[in-house]
């Protein structure tokens, strides 16, 4: 997956994706990557939203202290088992959702 260093070197990458009718339970998604990951080793930030007025509609947030400690993330046996099991449940490719983020700060 695509992601943008930051200038303070953290790796951040946004998903918004839509899920398939009845697909992507948010309770299974929490335990299956959300905690899990929030535990891996370089993480800052992981969340995960369902947009309001918007049911189906999902927006994930990832932080990561380097690339490195992304990649290590994504080649996690259980994202290799958990990325297959998403892309059934989801419209579209993970890759189209994806957004890179760049910080923005006015100088001083």
């Amino acid at each position: 997956m695509p992601c943008v260093t930051t200038g303070e070197g953290a790796e951040i990458f946004l998903l918004q994706t839509e899920s398939n009718p009845g697909g992507l339970p948010t309770e299974v998604f929490d335990t299956a990557a959300v905690t899990p990951s929030r535990n891996d080793p370089g993480n800052i930030d992981y969340e995960a939203h369902e947009v309001e007025g918007a049911p189906g509609s999902f927006v994930i947030y990832e932080r990561w202290e380097s690339r490195a400690h992304l990649e290590a993330h994504l080649a996690a046996p259980r994202m290799q088992e958990l990325i297959p099991q998403m892309l059934e449940l989801i419209e579209g490719s993970i890759e189209d959702g994806i957004r890179l983020l760049r910080p923005f700060r006015p100088a001083h």
